[in-house]
């Protein structure tokens, strides 16, 4: 399912910090499936893939992401240590407006891959900016979340992205490379806990 040569051909641009976007890295053949079996995603939040299991085709993509020979490839690319690394993989499906503002990632993540699969967008509502600081208006890239799409960065201090308000379908799955098994727990538990409080609100 993931082309892991197209992968493997991905620059990692250094400013403002270490970030990669790679297109395309879905196998042609397969994308049209893979985006059929996405899971059906109906409330806001981060979900834990146990929550919201997609049908076969994106389960193989994620059997991929999550392989020996990806992991490896993303330590060769960002020079990191991830062979002990535990992985947390969620899925998001629906934006509200107080989304994606700009932020860092915790510092219990190493390394994030986000990878997008909407099937079209317009305009400049919703795309991922890479910024050099806090102002979401500081970016460097702007990276529309159309189908195929990979976006890789090491989590550092100043890994500043984020993007403009969209209320609606925005569909991506996201892994991190965790510091431990703890943090694991830790994490799946609050982003399980906070995806059932949003079933309940209006």
């Amino acid at each position: 399912m993931l082309d892991f040569e197209r992968v493997g051909e991905g620059v990692v641009n250094i400013t403002p910090f270490p970030y990669m976007v790679v297109e395309d890295v879905i196998v042609g053949d397969q994308l049209s499936a893979v985006v059929r079996d996405f899971p059906q995603v109906r409330h806001p939040g981060s979900i834990p893939l146990g929550e919201a299991r997609g049908g076969g085709a994106f389960a193989r993509l994620v059997a991929d992401l999550n392989s020996a020979r990806f992991r490896q490839l993303m330590a060769a690319k960002f020079a990191l240590d991830l062979a002990d690394k535990p992985v947390l993989t969620t899925v998001r499906g629906v934006m509200r407006a107080k989304d994606g503002c700009a932020h860092t990632d915790s510092a219990t993540k190493v390394l994030t891959v986000l990878v997008y699969f909407n099937q079209s967008w317009h305009g400049q509502d919703g795309c991922l900016r890479i910024l050099r600081s806090g102002d979401l208006e500081d970016w460097v890239a702007e990276i529309p979340p159309r189908q195929g799409t990979m976006v890789a960065f090491a989590v550092t201090k100043n890994c500043w992205h984020g993007h403009k308000p969209v209320v609606g379908r925005r569909l991506s799955l996201q892994m991190n490379y965790l510091s431990g098994s703890g943090v694991k727990y830790k994490h799946q538990f609050f982003h399980g806990l906070s995806a059932r409080l949003k079933q309940l609100a209006p």
